[in-house]
């Protein structure tokens, strides 16, 4: 029995070797482009930033040297990131914030990645300033994160600029996690509440700034300020008697350092003011820091009671040895009962 011939099974196309070969090594050569432009460009930044002021930085992000056309973009040179002084600084600030948010079960341990969103800033200028804030109290998004700075910033700014405040910050510094940025503003914070801090003096950091021209990185450095001396950020600028005091005769003066543990202070007023202070108030033999910062300010209420004005010092100003603050109490007394008999 025969079978009817079978039709022949169609063969699928074959391809052309050559475009094949070229398909296929046009999409290698692309990638392989796409991959060379991006992998230039990070070593482009990291170039850039490379200087002899500054060693080659480890932590730098790929989009940190990712920038747009004219675009800018700071960051603080590791080798400051190293200074004693700009940690102590860090700490300090850290130390402060998670202090007075302790209430709000707020631990801070990143500053720049803690606070650029609002929500702890929002939460620490509530707190200092005794107010209420109306803004979202959790916001995901950018644009909501971002309007919540706006409102911080705005009430920081309403306090600062009466006492004529330097700005240094921005919604988008902050938010870009600029830790220059971020640390201008918590020391600004810090003077105008008074914070019961000491923060070191004179901390200066190298900056290095980033910028794209014409498609290609440009790099520079600058130094940055973040501190100067207590006096000056306080907003105390003018020269008084005090300080002709301390030009000609700074080295005669080490008497009043048996005043920063703060009992001589306490016994002073009660013996200004004519009363027995009960030794239950203060520290008659203080040891630790924080026994000689409630002496003082415990003498500090004493001169309140009496009708003197607030001293400008801080307790924390005495208890740390800064003569020209225990002067200045001193001298406050003085002005007071120079004729009491």
């Amino acid at each position: 029995m025969s079978s009817a011939p079978r039709s022949p099974t169609p063969r699928p196309r074959r391809m052309k070797k050559d475009e094949s070969f070229l398909g296929k090594l046009g999409g290698t050569l692309a990638r392989k482009r796409r991959a060379r432009e991006v992998s230039d460009l990070q070593e482009e930044g990291k170039n850039a930033i490379n200087s002899p002021m500054s060693p080659a930085l480890a932590d730098v992000h790929p989009e940190d040297t990712q920038l747009e056309e004219n675009e800018e973009r700071t960051m603080i040179d590791p080798t400051s990131k190293e200074d004693p002084k700009f940690k102590e600084l860090v700490k300090v600030l850290l130390d402060w914030i998670n202090d007075v948010l302790v209430e709000e079960r707020i631990i801070v341990k990143q500053l720049e990645e803690d606070l650029y969103d609002g929500q702890v800033l929002q939460k620490l200028l509530e707190k200092l300033a005794g107010c209420k804030l109306n803004v979202a109290e959790v916001t995901q998004s950018e644009i909501g994160q971002k309007q919540k700075l706006q409102t911080v910033l705005e009430a920081v700014h309403d306090l600062l600029r009466p006492r004529g405040w330097a700005l240094r910050w921005s919604v988008d510094s902050i938010h870009g996690k600029n830790l220059v940025a971020i640390l201008h503003l918590l020391v600004s914070l810090a003077m105008h509440f008074r914070a019961p801090i000491r923060l070191p003096e004179h901390v200066t950091v190298q900056v290095v700034v980033v910028r794209k021209r014409e498609g290609l990185l440009h790099s520079s450095h600058i130094s940055e300020e973040l501190t100067t001396t207590t006096e000056m950020m306080m907003g105390r600028f003018e020269r008084d008697a005090f300080d002709t005091l301390f030009d000609h005769a700074p080295d005669k003066l080490s008497v009043v350092k048996k005043f920063a543990d703060g009992v001589y202070l306490v016994l002073l007023m009660g013996l200004l003011e004519g009363y027995f202070v009960p030794l239950h108030n203060f520290y008659l033999t203080p040891e630790s820091f924080d026994q000689k910062v409630h002496n003082v300010s415990f003498a500090f209420e004493l001169m309140l009671d009496g009708g003197l004005k607030k001293p400008k010092a801080r307790p924390e100003d005495v208890v740390n040895l800064d003569l020209k603050s225990t002067l200045r109490v001193l001298y406050n007394l003085f002005t007071k009962y120079k004729n009491v008999e």
